[in-house]
């Protein structure tokens, strides 16, 4: 399932800006055009999934928590894996850290990286991306 495909607005056809007018509306209209006798191969995957979209976009502190989550969500590439800091080696003279990939290639991160508040760093051989999990401590 990719990103888009879970999010509620999505699945309802509404903007992040609907009223709740807007989306009891949308969520009818998904209701109807998912229904087994108008679309006769639906799943009833595709109904629960509209109905748990309207559940939550419905509710003011579930919506909130939804938009939440969703701003976490790093935009572009999926990452392959979460691998923290600790698991790089570093190399203190140029203030970077690196990991092995798969391929043969490598992973770096500068401080630098993570002063700009960096986390998916691509290998540099292969096009895999991976999320390196780290805190920042203020002086």
């Amino acid at each position: 399932m990719n990103h888009d495909e879970d999010d509620c607005y999505t699945l309802l056809g509404v903007q992040r800006s609907a009223s709740a007018k807007d989306i009891k509306a949308a969520y009818h209209r998904a209701l109807l055009a998912a229904h087994p006798d108008k679309k006769p191969h639906s799943k009833s995957k595709d109904i629960h999934a509209i109905q748990q979209a309207y559940r939550v976009l419905s509710d003011p502190v579930r919506r909130a928590q939804h938009d939440s989550d969703r701003q976490r969500i790093p935009a572009g590439p999926r990452p392959a894996q979460v691998i923290s800091l600790a698991e790089f080696d570093e190399v203190p003279e140029q203030e970077r850290w690196t990991h092995a990939c798969r391929c043969g290639g490598s992973y770096a991160i500068t401080g630098a990286d993570m002063d700009g508040g960096m986390h998916l760093v691509p290998c540099t051989s292969c096009s895999e991306v991976v999320w390196v999990g780290y805190e920042l401590v203020k002086d």
